[in-house]
C-alpha cells in the first residue's frame, strides 16, 4: 500500500520553506518508527540552502494511508525565525495533502467494442437507405459511442469508427491527467494559517 503526500510552503515567507524542511525531517523520523518507507519523489528548493518550497513524497507500507492522514492539513512549525531576529512570530505554516500522482491509462482493445450495423438517413441515395452500411460502435469500458455513415461500405465505416473511438479515449485520458496535475498544484494556494491540525516544535536539548 502506498500514498503520495504533497507538502507546500504556499506563498509564505522564507521561514515557511525552512519550516517545511524541519517538518519533513520530523515526518520521515515518524515514518521510520512505524516501519514505513518514505521516498522523496519531487522537491522544489527554497531560496536558502536546505529549505523547500514544496516536496512530494511517497509513503509505502502497512498503514500508509492512516499515517498520511495524521500528517495532512495545515501543519505548524513553532520556533523563532532563524533569519530575522527582530520578529516575534514563531508559528510557520505548511500545508500537506494526499494527492494523486497520475491517472491510469485506458487500454484500447477492439474486443471491448460492440459493433452494430444500422441505417441512417440523409444524402447518399437509395443504396445507403436500404443497406445497413452505417456503424454504431460502443466502447464498453468507457461507454463512449460513435456512429459513422460517411462511407458506403460497412468495413470502411467500421475502420473509421475504431479510429474515432481510439482518439476520443486518448483525449479523455489526456484531459484526466491535466485535471490531476491542476488539482495537485492548486494545493499550493490552499494553505490556511491558523488552526493547524498538527503542531511540531524543535526538540529541546536537556540541561
Amino acid at each position: 500500500m502506498s500514498v503520495h503526500l504533497l507538502l507546500s510552503a504556499g506563498r509564505g515567507p522564507q521561514e515557511c520553506a525552512w519550516a517545511l524542511a524541519q517538518l519533513l525531517c520530523r515526518l520521515e523520523a515518524d515514518a521510520t518508527r512505524q516501519n514505513l518507507q518514505i521516498h522523496r519523489v519531487q522537491t522544489v528548493p527554497g531560496d536558502r540552502s536546505g529549505t523547500y518550497r514544496s516536496v512530494l513524497i511517497r509513503i509505502a507500507g502497512a498503514g500508509a494511508e492512516a499515517f498520511a492522514a495524521s500528517w495532512s492539513g495545515t501543519l505548524c512549525w513553532q520556533a523563532p525565525s532563524p533569519y530575522r531576529a527582530n520578529t516575534s512570530r514563531k508559528n510557520w505554516y505548511v500545508i500537506a495533502q494526499p494527492c494523486r500522482l497520475d491517472t491510469p491509462r485506458t487500454t484500447f482493445a477492439e474486443a471491448d467494442v460492440d459493433i452494430v450495423a444500422c441505417r441512417t438517413g440523409g444524402p447518399g441515395g437509395q443504396h445507403r437507405n436500404k443497406a445497413s452500411t452505417a456503424v454504431r460502435a460502443t466502447h464498453r469500458p468507457t461507454g463512449i459511442v460513435v456512429v459513422v455513415d460517411t462511407e458506403r461500405q460497412f468495413h470502411l465505416n467500421r475502420r473509421i469508427a475504431m479510429r474515432l473511438l481510439r482518439q476520443r479515449i486518448e483525449h479523455g485520458d489526456e484531459t484526466a491527467e491535466r485535471a490531476v496535475t491542476t488539482a495537485r498544484w492548486r494545493i499550493h494556494d490552499e494553505l490556511v494559517r491558523g488552526n493547524p491540525t498538527r503542531v511540531e516544535r524543535p526538540v529541546r536539548s536537556p540541561h
